[in-house]
């Protein structure tokens, strides 16, 4: 089992050289986008997969989850549920057991989804359990990518309007990276023993 640090300082991200998801993107607005993307991705063994939720800036004021992302190594998807909505064939893929979806902070990204439609998750990875295997103690998708992967990854998007009419580009590379990233830390860790 390969050794890692245990946590990672800001400084020391600072110097790590950035990381990003590169590849083809696609922003799913319309259900024919929606079920194509998802029919590729129920082919999946293993994908990364995040969330986006418009920020709130008044206290006890939280909005639904907007954006859902979901990663292979090479393709990217970026589900704006805030105009699809939670569809059935969306729900397939959350709910399989056969494609492993592999996030940070999973529990969370789950409970906010079941706010907005009810469905049975499977096969999902927490990261923040799976790098604690490693001794890893650093908690944020930043510092585990710093960890794991020798790369920081930028967050200047995070508090953007995920629900404008048009995701930017910078957002659209943010939102990517996030997904994409989680699947690369997995690969990492974990892609000897598949």
């Amino acid at each position: 089992m390969q050794q890692y640090k245990n946590t990672i300082s800001n400084d020391e991200l600072k110097e790590l050289p950035l990381g990003a998801y590169e590849g083809p993107v696609e922003v799913i607005e319309t259900p024919e986008a929606l079920e194509e993307a998802c029919r590729y991705l129920l082919g999946c063994e293993v994908i990364g997969f995040d969330t986006e939720t418009k920020p709130s800036f008044q206290a006890g004021v939280t909005n639904k989850v907007s954006l859902i992302q979901l990663s292979t190594a090479d393709r990217c998807f970026l589900f704006r549920i805030c105009r699809t909505r939670l569809d059935k064939m969306l729900l397939k893929v959350l709910e399989s057991r056969k494609v492993l979806k592999v996030g940070v902070d999973v529990g969370g990204d789950i409970r906010n989804l079941l706010k907005i439609r009810h469905f049975r998750p499977n096969g999902f990875i927490e990261l923040q359990q799976e790098v604690a295997r490693f001794g890893i103690v650093d908690k944020s998708l930043r510092k585990i990518a710093g960890i794991v992967l020798g790369c920081s990854i930028s967050k200047a998007q995070r508090l953007s309007n995920w629900e404008s009419r048009t995701l930017t580009p910078a957002q659209v590379r943010y939102a990517a990276t996030d997904a994409w990233v989680c699947l690369k830390i997995y690969e990492q860790l974990f892609g000897n023993e598949q």
